[in-house]
């Protein structure tokens, strides 16, 4: 069946991102005398033509936005439906059944999954769905039936309070949309258990991307001392009590997050050698200094420095702050597990933090290990946002 869908027409050569493989379509590329952007409300479905008025696929609008269009499929027979929505999850989750053997993961990425505007985290049988796009609000329904369709789940949380609704004018809210949330919430990953809060947790409760990284972790810290900074619900400083730390001390600012941590490492029966600390990373790490306090392992994955391109300048001595003040809680020898998610600080730009921190303080680095975000967090090859998370592991040596 073929949509015949009102056209979004571009300018001359401004094509040329989308056919390269991009999804995203700016304001300033809408030829506004063809296509007026105030002929269309947010949201609505859109066949994406070439100045010529070749058509490139079908993709959704949104006149208020600087990604003012989004690409949904190259095949003008397909746009945003149940049907193509169920299409998109069958081959989102047969990922995912590649690579784990337990239904706890990012179901679907967004851009990365060809469903712009969808993050599904799968908790078992509960699903927790943000959706950030006025054109993905519209097929909620459509989502929603998809996934019980396909997964007969317990419950599906919409956790539609993600700041990046407000560029989209959606409001914010978190809904049930389906069945019952049971009482506890339980994730498995990298054999320890947690239990998440998926109503009022941060972002969908978890954050799964760093698990391969965790993972990884738990290599260097056997009859160690651990220090995990920003430790949100416990995630690194649980596991690495798990993999046979000596003590882990974690710095988290919340006291609810507190709370969940020792739940967490209670649950795994570990928590007699768990130490906590409210507060603040930085504040923490200038106390334990004075103190003359030592840590074998020091892990560093603050929450992003960088939110948007303006903060850059910041963000970057935040992180060269943060990681010049684990160094200096090192003994000879130790090791720093330093993360960002921060998009806009780069890879390299990570390394050189790590580098230029290590220098400041008269020490040596060797980096050992690099990580970055797991494969139920596929990246889009030409969409440089959906390739956000990254971590170093280095050792830290006297000079």
């Amino acid at each position: 069946m073929s949509h015949h869908l009102p056209p979004l027409r571009l300018k001359k050569n401004e094509e040329r991102r989308l056919k390269a493989g991009h999804l995203w379509v700016y304001s300033n590329e809408i030829d506004t005398h063809q296509t007026p952007l105030t002929g269309f409300a947010a949201g609505d479905a859109v066949a994406i033509e070439d100045a010529r008025g070749h058509v490139l696929g079908n993709g959704y609008v949104n006149p208020h936005s600087l990604i003012c269009a989004r690409l949904v499929s190259r095949d003008v027979k397909y746009a945003l439906d149940q049907s193509l929505i169920t299409h998109r999850l069958n081959i989102a989750l047969s990922l995912r059944e590649q690579c784990f053997d337990k239904p706890f993961y990012r179901l679907v990425h967004g851009e990365g999954d060809n469903l712009p505007g969808l993050v599904v985290d799968r908790f078992n049988d509960v699903l927790v769905v943000q959706i950030t796009t006025a054109g993905m609000e519209r097929q909620k329904d459509a989502v929603v039936a998809a996934l019980e369709k396909a997964f007969r789940p317990t419950a599906i949380v919409l956790r539609n309070d993600s700041p990046s609704r407000n560029t989209e004018g959606l409001d914010s809210y978190v809904d049930i949309v389906s069945g019952v949330v049971p009482d506890r919430i339980v994730v498995e990953e990298n054999n320890t258990r947690f239990h998440i809060d998926v109503l009022g947790g941060q972002k969908t409760g978890w954050f799964f991307d760093h698990r391969n990284n965790r993972a990884r972790m738990q290599q260097y810290v056997s009859g160690k001392r651990v220090l995990d900074l920003f430790s949100y619900i416990g995630g690194w400083g649980v596991q690495a009590l798990c993999a046979g730390a000596d003590e882990v001390m974690c710095v988290e600012a919340s006291s609810r997050a507190i709370d969940a941590i020792h739940h967490n490492a209670a649950l795994n029966k570990v928590e007699d050698k768990l130490v906590s600390v409210e507060g603040d990373a930085f504040e923490a790490l200038k106390s334990l200094r004075q103190d003359r306090q030592r840590f074998d392992v020091v892990i560093v994955d603050p929450p992003a420095f960088i939110k948007r391109k303006k903060d850059f300048k910041e963000g970057q001595t935040a992180y060269r702050r943060i990681n010049q003040m684990a160094i200096q809680v090192l003994n000879k020898g130790g090791y720093l597990i330093s993360a960002s998610c921060s998009f806009h600080l780069k890879r390299e730009q990570l390394q050189d933090t790590i580098l230029k921190a290590s220098r400041h303080v008269d020490r040596n680095a060797q980096i050992i290990e690099q990580g970055h975000q797991g494969p139920d967090h596929p990246v889009h090859p030409a969409i440089a946002e959906t390739d956000y998370l990254k971590s170093f592991t280095a050792r830290i040596l006297m000079n």
